[in-house]
């Protein structure tokens, strides 16, 4: 088999073509109606324009950036300013933002405003990086409910009409939770919806997500929709975790990786219908070839594809395709080297059923949570650290 460059465009319209009923739930973020209720997930290096338009052409929801620094966006990086960019067809226009200054997020967000760079903007709170957290910043922060308010005042209040959402997790470790409090102060503060993911900053993206905690946080906030995140890897894990905890909606991470057609099958199941078969290597191979074409469009070809080389393993995962093969993929640097490393495949191995309902991308170990020294102390401020907004953006 061989691919021809405009080959993948015609599997990814095959794939997502079926249309589906309009009598899936409905989730409102401020004057947007998002139906189905579902919401692609800020990942670093990953919810670029390139994937978040090929994950719209199978599905609905709301597609959000990944990751912007607010001092970097004000700072007005050319970096930032091409990663705030957004296709013409992408509406609404969802902007994550990192702060942990009031005064850097109120600018940050003004601008976005004034400039209509955005629709929707999203406030991460759920970061469980090392660097991001020994600053005060990202899941570190909700500790601090006096600093928490003053940043989610600063961005409502900047925004207007544009509502603000906000992402966070259960808390800092098992003994320091602070998702609840959390969630009260958000919706006191106007945010237009709260999202939780399941797991404290201390799991990163070990062991299992806590639903319950989505549960409870639902019965604490009735004033806006809550979602849930953690463990959604099929559309079934959705609609599961919708009966159980009651959320008004949910949202996707990693259990798109390597799979944009999941967005597909969420339709699918929140109107009523039977998923679709599963595509043949053959056409997942055309889907990658699609998104890499649309890397290349972005960030220009040689460094499209070698950004496009981290969802090779996720596009190949399961499939019996050989290491030195699956190797000289993971180090493409043209399109027609991409073509034809792709022909190589058998277009007709049907899609690995042993790769469904897993855990996809990074998975870790539980840790330390570093913080800043003496973060612990005192729940009602904190001092922020000049160097906690890095000015960079996306991880």
């Amino acid at each position: 088999m061989r691919l021809r460059l405009l080959a993948c465009e015609n599997v990814a319209v095959t794939l997502a073509a079926d249309p589906v009923a309009t009598h899936a739930p409905v989730l409102r973020i401020g004057p947007y109606v998002v139906t189905p209720p579902v919401v692609l997930a800020p990942m670093a290096g990953i919810t670029n324009s390139p994937f978040r338009r090929l994950c719209r052409e199978y599905g609905g929801g709301l597609y959000v950036s990944e990751m912007i620094t607010t001092r970097a966006l004000v700072e007005r990086g050319p970096e930032t300013m091409r990663l705030i960019e957004f296709a013409p067809d992408e509406t609404p226009r969802s902007l994550q933002l990192y702060g942990v200054d009031p005064s850097v997020v109120r600018e940050a967000v003004t601008m976005l405003v004034a400039e209509d760079r955005a629709d929707h903007i999203d406030l991460n709170f759920g970061c469980p990086v090392p660097k991001v957290t020994r600053r005060g910043g990202g899941a570190a922060l909700p500790w601090k409910r006096d600093l928490l308010r003053a940043v989610l005042r600063s961005a409502v209040r900047a925004a207007g009409r544009v509502p603000v959402t906000m992402k966070m997790r259960i808390g800092i470790d098992d003994e320091r939770s602070t998702y609840l409090e959390a969630g009260r102060i958000a919706a006191d503060e106007g945010v237009a919806a709260v999202a939780l993911h399941g797991r404290t900053a201390a799991q990163a993206y070990s062991g299992g997500a806590d639903w319950s905690a989505i549960a409870r946080l639902k019965e604490h906030v009735t004033t806006v929709p809550v979602l849930g995140n953690g463990d959604v890897w099929e559309a079934t894990d959705a609609l599961r975790m919708m009966r159980q905890t009651g959320c008004d909606g949910v949202v996707v991470g990693r259990g798109c990786l390597g799979r944009p057609w999941l967005f597909r099958s969420l339709d699918r199941a929140f109107s009523g219908l039977p998923d679709l078969p599963h595509p043949t290597l053959g056409e997942v191979a055309g889907v990658m070839l699609r998104h890499a074409g649309l890397m290349a469009e972005w960030a220009g070809e040689d460094k499209g594809c070698r950004e496009f080389r981290k969802h090779v393993s996720w596009y190949l995962k399961g499939f019996a395709v050989g290491g030195d093969t699956r190797q000289a993929l993971a180090l493409v640097s043209t399109l027609p080297e991409l073509d034809d490393l792709l022909g190589l495949l058998d277009p007709a191995q049907p899609f690995p059923e042993g790769s469904l309902g897993v855990p996809r991308g990074r998975l870790g170990s539980p840790r330390r949570v570093l913080l800043p020294e003496g973060w612990l102390d005192d729940r009602s401020w904190g001092l922020v650290d000049a160097t906690a907004e890095l000015a960079v953006s996306g991880g």
